[in-house]
């Protein structure tokens, strides 16, 4: 057997490993399904409950950054034809994904029991609902996955979770508003160059839910269809997320309605401080024909932290998803060519939150990309 063999069985076996190893390092994702209960049961035990209603946070932006450092980075690809058509087929990752979505609903009801209970202090209640927004917020990421999939199953699990934090509308706005205008000045999730977090997101709050409407109202109107009608599916996603406050607030008064529309608005919130990360300041550029270029892995942020990638479904490979939108996270690879963050994104959500921080580490980071064309950074 020849040397060159070897060397080919040796690299296919150990990559086979590794992405085996890779595949059971996913059930990391449903670790915040059970934060809330394990941090009830520590603050019970230690008569702190109060304080470890905050623990979410602190768990998601102080402990995970810490071990993402520690634990260093994945670059792992699966190979395109030894590996990625028998992952696509495999149903272990469908299922944590939908598993995700019936959890997150039964976590929701526990949650607002457990607050009706009175166990919190005020400050304690609104740490719980930061919790709980947080873990809903995370939630929108694996509805991301959902409705990007075909079938019916996926996208109708997606819907509804999105539903659960009243934001329905990323569902429509994010597949044929954003994927098509990704990092142009058209795309309300795109933030530019010098951009605060805090001036984005009043902007991508209105943009997206009104852009949700406006492109239904399109699809019905090139069907012969009436935008007000049964058809339009915002109208069905916004009635599912009606009827829970309804629901909230019949069974547990103005706490319940508070929480839900509190949980969502964290939820929705986080969403929408990913996506100022994703694309800051990178355009995708006009073409003499006045068209913009292709998207291709170079108009996305990407990050190989392991842990924060298996801890949100790959979604910080995110170069690879806008270049090949249909690929399933299990698949998503590494792009040598495309912009890469510091850090994970647990990380940088919090150096977002510190405009003058993130303009320090990031700032450089887009002024290098654009270095001999500099009117880019303003177009």
């Amino acid at each position: 057997m020849s040397s060159r063999l070897i060397t080919w069985n040796t690299e296919a076996g150990r990559r086979r490993v590794l992405i085996t190893l890779k595949k059971y390092s996913y059930l990391i994702a449903m670790i915040p399904l059970v934060l809330p209960p394990l941090l009830l049961a520590a603050g019970e035990s230690t008569g702190l409950i109060n304080l470890f209603a905050w623990g979410v946070p602190v768990v998601v932006f102080g402990i995970i950054p810490l071990l993402d450092m520690m634990l260093g980075k994945d670059a792992l690809n699966p190979d395109e034809q030894d590996d990625v058509p028998r992952l696509n087929q495999e149903k272990f990752y469908k299922v944590i994904t939908l598993g995700w979505v019936a959890a997150y609903a039964v976590l929701l009801v526990w949650s607002m029991v457990t607050l009706a209970s009175g166990v919190f202090s005020v400050a304690g209640a609104i740490g719980w609902v930061v919790s709980i927004g947080i873990v809903g917020g995370l939630g929108i990421n694996v509805a991301h996955e959902l409705i990007h999939k075909d079938g019916k199953l996926e996208p109708w699990a997606g819907g509804f979770l999105l539903s659960l934090v009243c934001y329905a509308g990323f569902k429509v706005e994010h597949l044929r508003g954003h994927h098509v205008h990704v990092s142009t000045p058209e795309d309300a999730s795109s933030s530019r160059y010098n951009q605060s977090l805090y001036n984005f997101l009043p902007q991508a709050y209105v943009r997206n839910f009104s852009n949700a409407w406006k492109l239904e109202a399109e699809r019905l109107k090139r069907k012969g269809q009436a935008p007000l009608s049964w058809r339009n599916e915002l109208i069905w996603w916004y009635g599912i997320s009606l009827l829970a406050l309804v629901a909230f607030t019949v069974a547990f008064g103005w706490l319940g309605a508070a929480f839900f529309l509190g949980q969502s608005f964290i939820a929705f919130t986080l969403l929408e401080i990913v996506n100022y990360l994703e694309h800051y300041g990178l355009h995708r550029r006009k073409l003499d024909n006045g068209r913009y270029e292709r998207t291709t892995p170079e108009h996305s942020w990407n990050s190989n932290y392991f842990l924060t990638n298996v801890f949100l479904f790959q979604l910080q490979r995110h170069s690879d998803h806008h270049a090949f939108a249909k690929r399933r996270y299990q698949v998503l690879r590494h792009h040598d060519i495309a912009p890469q963050l510091p850090a994970g994104y647990a990380t940088m959500v919090v150096l977002a939150c510190i405009p003058p921080l993130w303009r320090k580490v990031m700032n450089p980071r887009v002024e290098a990309y654009y270095r001999g064309e500099e009117h880019q950074l303003t177009s």
